[in-house]
């Protein structure tokens, strides 16, 4: 197996020695082997990310929106040139499976990048309202500044360029910390944005762990926060923004609920894929996951088995094996943890219809894991696992389904399956999350994404994403 070596930091637009001495090293969740390790950045390399970002501020921001969108579109283009060693580096490093890989990491930061720049090519200097008091009002869109962008380890580029791609189209600069169990794509990034000709100053790259993060979130050089992690990180970046009055955006935690109308086609050949899709790609370490499977009493054994035969249907392997739907956790905390969770499971006195236990082998696998018999009181019904577990919760009514549903302190996703989409759609309108989906679940790139209660603040993609990065200045006329 090959090993990545990387001795520099990209800060500033160019390769640079790092100040201090310690790194990171990079396993493999499959075989648990070294695979790279990178220079941990320190403090005085975010103080230099900063201060290049600040630097470059200014000349960004003056460009024309047209020339800025002409740099992002380059940019995509040399992501696509590199799709395939991004992808094979994520899927070694945190188990992405190479097939769940490439429709949720491949293309998806050049699709970001390229409808930024279209949107930005297209926005309007300036919105002009009449006045009541005065006799118009010019509303102009400014770039908020430096960008501390934090980025976790369970889908790192497209969530890297939920916050590079329109904070750069906006005219932002922007300081990338991602996760230390993936740095290894970040570089091939850095590699692409230098091929590119984004400018010197405009994108850094600051590997490190939380106390890096903490120290890059307070810095007194950056102007707003855009983090993705747990509710529990995001309460700690919130705090320290909120003594700031420093703009945060928070994409956080889910718990959403799956609910399975009494009309549901229940046929694994049917629905299987989306099914999978929405309950337990990427082995389950997607926020929006709908792990609450809400299924109607009188059809309960029935979506059991529809569950059951989803999982027999997903290969647990090798996340590099073409065949793998199901790979290792991002590392042996993450197993340690969910595997934690399966055995709160089984005190609280839920059933295992299928998994329970450790995939055998090498690697941080858990086996696909259903409980049955589910009161939603339970923890593994209220706590986010972050992993291929799913607890199947009985109802009696549509009203109860979306009591239980809504009896959560997360409001990220779900999904809704039924035979009559209007059911649904109405049923869907009454969770209490930011974003849902009927009979699948597919965030869309054009509308905006994130979550109420603790599963954040702000949103991203769509206009609203955009609009994120800007501060809008409002010039009164006589």
């Amino acid at each position: 197996m090959s090993t990545t070596i990387r001795s520099e930091l990209y800060i500033g637009g160019q390769w640079v020695p790092p100040h201090g001495q310690e790194t990171l090293t990079v396993r493999s969740a499959a075989t648990e082997e070294v695979i790279g390790s990178v220079p941990a950045a320190a403090p005085a390399d975010v103080d230099a990310a900063v201060a290049a970002a600040k630097a470059a501020f200014p000349g960004w921001r003056a460009w024309a929106p047209e020339r800025r969108a002409a740099i992002l579109d380059r940019f995509a283009d040399e992501i696509d040139e590199r799709t395939e060693e991004i992808i094979t580096a994520i899927s070694r490093q945190n188990g992405m499976p190479i097939t769940v890989a490439r429709r949720l990491e491949a293309g998806f930061s050049s699709l970001l990048l390229r409808y930024y720049a279209r949107l930005v090519r297209h926005q309007p200097a300036a919105e002009v309202r009449p006045g009541l008091l005065v006799s118009q009002t010019s509303i102009r869109r400014h770039p908020i500044g430096v960008i501390a962008a934090i980025v976790p380890w369970n889908v790192p580029q497209t969530l890297t360029f939920t916050k590079v791609a329109p904070a750069l189209a906006a005219g932002c600069t922007v300081v990338v910390k991602p996760s230390p169990e993936t740095v290894l794509d970040a570089y091939l990034i850095a590699e692409a944005a230098l091929a590119a000709g984004v400018p010197q100053g405009v994108l850094s790259i600051v590997p490190g762990g939380r106390e890096l993060g903490a120290y890059l979130v307070s810095h007194p050089g950056v102007d707003k926060v855009a983090f993705t992690g747990s509710t529990e990180g995001g309460r700690a970046v919130a705090e320290a923004c909120a003594r700031l009055l420093r703009p945060v955006s928070l994409e956080l935690g889910g718990k959403s609920a799956a609910i399975f109308l009494d009309d549901a086609d229940l046929d694994p050949d049917a629905i299987g894929e989306s099914l999978f899709a929405a309950t337990l790609v990427n082995n389950g370490q997607v926020c929006f996951l709908g792990t609450r499977i809400l299924a109607p009493r009188s059809r309960y054994a029935e979506v059991l088995g529809l569950l059951e035969a989803v999982v027999r249907a997903s290969p647990v392997g090798d996340p590099l094996d073409e065949s793998t739907l199901i790979g290792p956790l991002a590392s042996a905390r993450q197993r340690d943890r969910v595997q934690g969770y399966i055995e709160m499971g089984r005190a609280e006195g839920a059933r295992v219809v299928a998994g329970g236990g450790r995939h055998p082998g090498p690697g941080w696998f858990v086996q696909p894991t259903i409980f049955a018999d589910v009161d939603n009181s339970f923890r593994i019904a209220q706590e986010e696992i972050f992993g291929p577990v799913l607890s199947v919760i009985p109802y009696d009514t549509d009203d109860d389904a979306v009591r239980i549903a809504n009896d959560t302190m997360y409001g990220l996703g779900g999904t809704v399956w039924s035979a009559d989409t209007e059911r649904a759609a109405s049923v869907a309108a009454r969770v209490q999350t930011g974003t849902i989906g009927i009979n699948g679940y597919a965030p869309e790139p054009t509308a905006p994404f994130g979550g109420i209660k603790a599963s954040g603040i702000g949103r991203e993609f769509g206009p609203e994403g955009l609009a994120s990065y800007q501060n809008l200045q409002s010039i009164y006329f006589p």
